[in-house]
């Protein structure tokens, strides 16, 4: 016996260990990872993030030099174009039979705190003409040019503010996605805790009463008991069968929503985990409210209101007024009848010009749009002064609910406890015939009552916790900011 107990003792673990993967245990934290991982809500967020991301790289590519090769191939011409005599100023039109091609390879480059682009080419152009059998060339082997407006709007300039800060905000709002997930499924899981354990309550009171309503036959036989205690006992075994049908249809739905929004077909004889205790942790608004400050979308988003507007701002002023821009150009060129000679004895070729357009009269158009950017300014500055007050607010609501919450969920365990109790000690009382119907079914409903009373409590206790995570995107628990690996999001 005894070299067989070891054996024993293990295969009693093994269908331990079967039994408990077959109930398919799921904890609120097992169905925040699950959902976080999968469902569509993460996907989205995932989306979202990887689209801002290829923007702000997109951005980022257009700081730098660009090289880029074109050209006008085989451009055949056969037509009757019109000619005009030097001396005497006659139109003739002559026939045209040409062939040109041309090519040009270029370097440019944006100098973002000018707002001017300077670019380095080579061109090169072939002329044929069948009708005299003639073949040209001309060739830039070098042109560096550069293009500067004068008191202009200098778009790239801002955008060096505004896409940094676009790309940490897209960080940010991923997390409060993913943390808007735990949000949902927290709901979810209560939800589905609450049917689950109305049904729970709801077969375990079918037994009672079946039991209990066998011992008042009994007690009626023996005189015991009167003929109304054994009907209501009777109508309450009854209804309580209707309430278990109801309970199982509700069971059945909140089940399929919870893990529809995970993204889980198989799971048939799952069990939820109810979080009994509450997390020990201590959070002042004073501690939300700087990490609310340091990591949250909120703060990012007001700024970059305020620059939009101060932005379209600029834009208004420098549309105002004279406009004009320098282009410069240096490089050398040839033309020649051979290839060869077309790269020979190059000449200079310089060119340098100012453009200028002066509006004389517009009716005021553009003067409206200033006065009306900056209007915008102030009305995005108030906006954002408004959205501060509230959003400080709301955090302060919150930590204030959080606080409360949980010496009312401890309250309520000690309440379900005791009821509990006292439903045990009621039911033993009316099965020695010392207490009426009446007294038992009040236990009953104060048993039902305190247990709904604590699963609804948890789930705002959990729901304004993951509320708090979302506002400070800080885990309370474990310490630590929250992050993501953003680089294998993107190469998912």
């Amino acid at each position: 016996m005894k070299t067989r107990l070891p054996y024993i003792t293990l295969l009693m673990l093994l269908l331990c260990s079967l039994a408990r993967a077959q109930q398919k245990l799921v904890s609120l934290n097992d169905a925040i990872r699950i959902a976080q991982a999968s469902s569509y809500d993460a996907k989205l967020a995932q989306f979202g993030f990887m689209s801002s991301y290829w923007a702000y790289r997109s951005f980022k590519a257009e700081l730098l030099p660009s090289m880029s090769l074109t050209g006008s191939l085989m451009n055949f011409d056969h037509s009757r174009v019109e000619a005009r005599d030097a001396e005497s100023g006659k139109i003739n039109y002559v026939e045209s039979n040409s062939l040109n091609n041309s090519l040009t390879l270029s370097l440019d480059q944006q100098i973002a705190a000018l707002g001017g682009t300077v670019s380095l080419q080579s061109y090169l152009y072939r002329l044929d003409q069948f009708n005299y059998n003639i073949t040209n060339y001309q060739s830039l082997p070098l042109r560096i040019s550069y293009s500067q407006p004068l008191k202009a709007y200098n778009e790239l300039k801002w955008r060096k503010k505004t896409e940094p800060k676009e790309y940490e905000k897209a960080k940010k709002v991923y997390l409060e996605n993913i943390e808007d997930v735990a949000i949902n499924v927290t709901r979810l899981f209560f939800n589905a805790v609450s049917a689950q354990s109305d049904y729970n309550q709801c077969l375990t009171k079918c037994r009672d009463l079946e039991e209990l309503y066998k011992i008042s036959e009994r007690r009626f036989k023996l005189g015991t008991i009167n003929k109304a205690d054994l009907l209501q006992l009777e109508l309450s075994k009854l209804n309580t069968q209707v309430e278990a049908n109801d309970a199982k249809v509700k069971m059945s739905d909140a089940m399929y929503e919870l893990f529809s929004y995970m993204r889980v077909t198989d799971y048939e004889g799952a069990q939820l985990i109810v979080p009994e205790a509450v997390a020990d942790v201590n959070i002042d608004a004073n501690t939300v409210i700087q990490k609310s400050l340091a990591n949250s979308s909120h703060i990012l988003e007001q700024d970059l209101s305020i620059l939009n507007a101060q932005q379209a701002l600029a834009k208004a002023k420098s549309d105002k007024g004279i406009q004009m821009q320098v282009n410069a150009e240096v490089g050398f060129s040839r033309t020649a009848d051979k290839l060869t000679e077309a790269y020979r004895g190059l000449q200079d070729n310089e060119i340098v010009g100012i453009t200028m357009t002066l509006p004389i009269f517009d009716w005021g158009v553009k003067k409206g749009k200033v006065m009306m950017a900056k209007s915008n300014l102030e009305l995005a500055r108030a906006k954002k002064e408004k959205a501060d007050n509230d959003f400080m607010q709301q955090i302060k609501r919150s930590v204030m609910q959080f606080g409360a919450q949980a010496e009312q969920c401890r309250t309520a365990t000690e309440a379900m406890k005791i009821s509990q109790e006292r439903y045990d000690i009621t039911k033993k009382q009316f099965e020695a015939g010392a207490i009426s119907v009446t007294e038992l079914n009040t236990a009953m409903q104060e048993l039902e009552a305190a247990k709904a009373q604590h699963v609804t409590l948890l789930q705002s206790y959990w729901t304004y916790y993951y509320a708090l995570r979302r506002y400070t995107l800080y885990d309370f628990i474990a310490r630590h900011d929250l992050t993501a690996d953003y680089e294998k999001i993107i190469k998912q």
